[in-house]
């Protein structure tokens, strides 16, 4: 006979197995993209470096069409400062830029406050080629146990490195027109 008292000892043996697999999962996890743009590096360089600039490129400006914006620090380059507060979509967070060399490499401290706090690394690597830039786009983050929890059901790459394609697309055509306001694709595949 089944008893209560079986029933949850069963019931917490799933548990304790469920925490102690969500406990194996990765500790760090990494997004990358790379995609040629088709401009100058000096031309992608200010696009990122400038946290202004980035309402013409950036996918993730789409998310909140009444997201509150704040700038403070530097104007460009280290020290700059950006800030958001928007909907549950975009969330609220911070940017610093913590290293700048001039149309090679942008290093960002990205700190998100809402959802889910967090705090990444972000690095845009700008390499000339013959037709262009290659730039790559790539985010380094810790898993705490509820990201962990979360990656069972949801992949970080793919939910995140669909906005880094779309991105890199967008850069590309503020890049080639300084006129250029690609539209910020609310939604990512």
């Amino acid at each position: 006979m089944v008893t209560p008292l079986v029933i949850g000892a069963g019931i917490a043996i799933v548990l304790a197995g469920l925490i102690a697999y969500i406990a194996t999962r990765p500790d760090d996890y990494h997004v990358e993209r790379t995609a040629v743009v088709g401009a100058p590096a000096s031309a992608v360089f200010d696009l990122i470096d400038d946290f202004h600039e980035w309402s013409r490129w950036s996918p993730f400006e789409g998310l909140d069409p009444n997201m509150k914006r704040t700038y403070d620090g530097a104007s460009r380059g280290v020290g700059t400062i950006y800030g958001w507060d928007g909907n549950g979509q975009a969330g609220a967070g911070r940017m610093t830029i913590v290293e700048s060399r001039p149309a090679t490499l942008v290093k960002i401290k990205l700190e998100f406050l809402r959802p889910f706090p967090g705090e990444n690394q972000v690095n845009f690597t700008l390499v000339p080629t013959t037709d262009g830039t290659q730039v790559t786009w790539a985010m380094d983050g810790k898993n705490r146990f509820m990201s962990k929890a979360m990656s069972l059901i949801m992949n970080m790459d793919k939910m995140i490195g669909g906005f880094y394609e779309k991105g890199l697309k967008n850069l590309e055509i503020a890049a080639r027109d300084p006129e250029a306001r690609p539209a910020a694709s609310p939604v990512c595949k």
